[in-house]
């Protein structure tokens, strides 16, 4: 199973402490992670096996939307953060449309992504 991380800058060591807490899950269910590139290395740095793709505004969201529509990615934890301006909006909502054309479950905040933790 893939899960696909994503963290705006303000929310990155949020998605850090989310994934330790998580850890468990993520061995025993043996969970590949990909992820933008600056969420990827912060997450690498906390020990955690990820293929880390392009920063989300040079592309990396976009590029995790593609693994969506293709059938790769099989749920999106994207903490946002709604009180910052992103240049790359369109990209996000691009990616956020195609977990709803594919049935991809998107959590976009902590409280959210528990959820779906415990549902696997």
């Amino acid at each position: 199973m893939e899960i696909a991380i994503i963290a705006h800058d303000g929310k990155k060591a949020e998605m850090v402490q989310f994934l330790n807490e998580h850890r468990d899950i993520l061995h025993h269910k043996n969970i590949n992670l990909v992820s933008t590139g600056t969420t990827g290395d912060k997450v690498s740095k906390a020990g955690f096996k990820v293929n880390a793709l392009l920063s989300g505004p040079l592309g990396g969201d976009a590029q995790i939307a593609a693994r969506v529509a293709e059938g790769q990615c099989n749920m999106v934890l994207f903490f946002r953060d709604p009180l910052d301006r992103h240049p790359h909006e369109p990209d996000i909502l691009m990616l956020m449309r195609l977990c709803d054309v594919h049935n991809v479950p998107l959590a976009t905040n902590p409280a959210t992504a528990d959820l779906l933790m415990k549902s696997l």
